[in-house]
């Protein structure tokens, strides 16, 4: 692959992925990550099954975890920690952004600015 991952995923989230598509069947072939824009500080990440792989997507894969990145989203995800977490609280995904400028106490809802792929690019992946 030779272009840059654009987000990267932990071991819980790639083992929370594979339980999800074992538990939906053949037809699914990861998830996809987008955002949309809602919540209390302007977006939301959404979270669907991929049954099919779209022709200009991002496809970031760990442990045969298959996760698709919606177009739109790409520049708000990038330098993205995909990780799964169970509280007693909640239980699901959460994203450590470096686009994120603000977040509400929920977490669902954050406010991103599209990453500098200028400024990126020349500082290498740390």
């Amino acid at each position: 692959m030779s272009r840059f991952a654009v987000m990267s995923l932990t071991d819980a989230a790639a083992e929370r992925v594979k339980a999800i598509l074992a538990a939906k069947g053949d037809d699914a072939l990861g998830i996809r990550v987008g955002i949309k824009k809602g919540g209390c500080a302007g977006m939301e990440y959404t979270i669907d099954l991929a049954t099919e792989q779209k022709s200009n997507e991002d496809v970031i894969e760990r442990d045969g975890a298959k996760v698709f990145i919606a177009p739109e989203a790409v520049l708000f995800l990038l330098g993205t920690e995909m990780d799964y977490e169970e509280t007693v609280i909640r239980s699901g995904f959460t994203f450590k952004n470096p686009n994120q400028t603000s977040a509400c106490g929920c977490g669902e809802s954050v406010e991103l600015k599209q990453a500098d792929l200028a400024a990126m690019a020349g500082h290498g992946h740390q």
